[in-house]
């Protein structure tokens, strides 16, 4: 039995250095969700800084604060970029959210980056940002 490690776009997750493979794990289990199997990805003390300046200390947070914000939420991951950093190695998820708002209102395109320093082997921060406030005024007919 072989397992297919490419997704849609090309993008080999096996090829990925082991910090983007630990990363890119953490998100699979983070959009389950499964924020217990997704803890086992993160150091303790880890620092999740969400959207808005949220702060939280184990992924039942954003997985809550997710729930409270959209139906359904999943990422369209489409680069992982890793680079030294002065507390560890630095991994950067780019792609795009999709999924259904609170109403059912289908959405897709929705930019997100998000940034984790990884030190061994375990995630100790992650910062998150996306379009998802941006979406909501402009549905809501605010220009801003």
């Amino acid at each position: 039995m072989t397992t297919e490690t490419t997704d849609a776009l090309g993008l080999d997750y096996a090829a990925l250095p082991p910090e983007a493979q630990i990363v890119h794990d953490y998100l699979e289990a983070s959009m389950v969700p499964d924020p217990e199997r997704a803890a086992t990805y993160m150091a303790e003390g880890v620092v999740i800084t969400f959207t808005g300046g949220r702060v939280y200390h184990h992924p039942s947070g954003p997985s809550g604060f997710n729930a409270m914000r959209y139906a359904w939420v999943k990422k369209d991951m489409r680069q992982f970029d890793v680079a030294q950093g002065a507390e560890g190695t630095v991994v950067y998820s780019t792609g795009y959210l999709y999924g259904e708002w609170p109403d059912g209102t289908p959405f897709e395109g929705n930019r997100y980056v998000d940034r984790f320093v990884v030190k061994g082997g375990k995630i100790v921060k992650m910062d998150v940002w996306n379009d998802s406030a941006e979406r909501i005024l402009t549905a809501r007919g605010i220009e801003a």
